[in-house]
């Protein structure tokens, strides 16, 4: 899928090394002639993810655990220094504790749900604030979804209710932003072997299951990131508050 991305500046949150979701987006991105800021979570992580800055066209690099506020309003800070402007961002991150993860939805604790929702979904939100005065011109959100959020699949737990709420997320912010020309949508792609989804009890047999869909292939990172790359670029300008399957027909199957 080619799309024209120069000129344009985008922020990514949620490489955790060259198997993310994210980092695809960002190859796809930067192949497309985006500049891009990227952020990092901590000391350990930057170890995997700073080799991989000059394949994607990083300007900025930025620490950001977007349960710290003063963190991530830093990152949005030195964009606004640098560039002062933002045409895309892409949110790639998902985190519940592992306790709560593999139990039973019935189990959950509160704890446990506010985590999954304030890192996994409305870290979001705090994202599409900060960025909405840099988006001058215009400009695109996207996040990341799954198909556990509209159907029960086995071992997916906690996380489905969370993508849900994020997916409904996706809807009214592409309502909050549309008079502004920003448009909000998610990418929701099939089972993919990475180190996030590494933490879901038994996700060999999501894989397989995967591999059962019409197309009989596994969805890869890069084929999300052509699709991300087309999605914040201005082909899809009337396209807003869509949830986009990259599921190799999985959707469709009972």
């Amino acid at each position: 899928m080619i799309c024209d991305l120069s000129g344009k500046k985008g922020l990514i949150i949620g490489i955790a090394n060259d198997q993310s979701i994210a980092y695809g987006c960002a190859k796809s991105m930067a192949d497309q002639g985006a500049a891009l800021a990227v952020t990092y979570l901590n000391e350990k992580t930057k170890s995997f993810i700073e080799p991989l800055m000059d394949r994607v066209n990083c300007e900025i690099f930025e620490p950001c655990n977007v349960q710290k506020d003063e963190e991530l309003k830093a990152v949005f800070d030195h964009i606004r220094r640098k560039w002062g402007k933002l045409d895309f961002i892409l949110h790639s991150i998902a985190y519940a504790p592992k306790e709560d993860l593999h139990g039973r939805v019935t189990d959950c604790s509160l704890d446990g749900f506010l985590t999954a929702m304030d890192i996994s979904c409305h870290s979001f939100i705090r994202m599409a604030k900060l960025a909405e005065p840099l988006m001058v011109d215009g400009g695109a959100m996207l996040c990341v979804s799954f198909l556990g959020s509209e159907r029960v699949v086995n071992h997916y737990n906690m996380m489905g209710p969370v993508k849900a709420a994020l997916e409904s997320t996706v809807r009214y912010l592409a309502v909050d932003l549309g008079e502004k020309g920003i448009r909000v949508n998610a990418i929701s792609p099939g089972a993919i072997a990475t180190r996030a989804a590494s933490g879901i009890n038994h996700f060999d047999q999501l894989l397989d299951k995967a591999a059962s869909a019409p197309m009989h292939r596994l969805v890869t990172s890069d084929d999300c990131g052509a699709m991300a790359a087309f999605m914040v670029s201005d082909e899809t300008k009337a396209i807003t508050g869509t949830i986009i399957p990259i599921d190799a027909g999985q959707r469709i199957m009972a």
